[in-house]
């Protein structure tokens, strides 16, 4: 489940895609600790800080709203939070590289797996029935709550934004435009969707017709700004060397598909 209790719990649908999501960001990090075995202990802080922002901002959020339900211990061992798991992801990555000494940027990498592997979350949301938004009849656009009522099509706009966001990253990655600031651009784009889009799901909104996820998405678009202005006013090294094998979405290239080199006379 993502930011709300499941339906029913245990779908295994929701369960293989998760997994899905989770390889596909394996793929990825353990790909590139071939140049540098640090990478693939970048990659474990970001799922042990994805995972534990996730669960924290779940129950900040409105955990402490079940102290008195019945399931309770339900709520609180399934509820997770996307926004959590970003910030708590993001924060790790950043504190194992200082831990680790790696200075190269990894967030443009990041920035086309995280999309993904969103997406393959919220299928299985799909699957799972969970995740809904307010009451809404917009015809055939609608979803079905499993109460039979018409309400936003939540999940499906979510896909969308993040499919939308992949073709983004991926098109400034292949112009090399705004190198380094990829993810710092998802995480501002991300966290002002999220704090609008809340408003259109049926999540419990506490503070004054807010909900805690609104106000941490708030906190994930304003880490990313600050992010981004820090990493425009400093150097940093390419995350892939000038001479690597690798094309810019991370998967490698043959030999002639490089330019030629071009030769000295002798």
């Amino acid at each position: 489940m993502l930011d709300r209790l499941p339906a029913p719990a245990g779908s295994p649908a929701y369960a293989l895609l998760m997994l899905a999501g989770l390889a596909l960001g394996a793929f990825f990090w353990i790909r590139q600790s071939r140049h540098d075995s640090r990478v693939a202990l970048i990659y474990l802080a970001a799922i042990g800080g994805a995972f534990a922002g996730a669960k924290i901002a779940y129950l900040l959020s409105e955990g402490w709203l079940h102290l008195e339900a019945e399931e309770r211990w339900l709520h609180w061992l399934t509820g997770k939070s996307v926004t959590g798991a970003l910030l708590g992801g993001w924060a790790a990555v950043e504190g194992a590289k200082k831990v680790l000494g790696y200075t190269r940027t990894t967030g443009d990498r990041y920035a086309l797996v995280v999309p993904l592997g969103l997406i393959l979350g919220r299928l299985g949301c799909l699957a799972h029935g969970c995740c809904q938004g307010v009451p809404c009849d917009l015809g055939p656009l609608s979803r079905t709550s499993p109460d039979g009522t018409a309400t936003w099509p939540a999940v499906p706009v979510e896909i969308l934004f993040n499919l939308i966001a992949f073709l983004m990253v991926l098109q400034l990655r292949r112009g090399r435009v705004l190198t380094g600031q990829h993810f710092h651009l998802y995480l501002v784009a991300y966290g002002l969707f999220r704090f609008g889009h809340e408003f259109l799901r049926d999540t419990p909104k506490p503070f004054g017709g807010v909900s805690g996820y609104q106000v941490l998405a708030l906190v994930l678009a304003g880490a990313g700004l600050l992010a981004f202005r820090r990493r425009a006013r400093s150097h940093f090294p390419a995350e892939i060397s000038p001479n690597s094998s690798e094309d810019i979405t991370g998967l490698s290239r043959r030999k002639d598909d490089c330019p030629a080199a071009v030769k000295t006379p002798e």
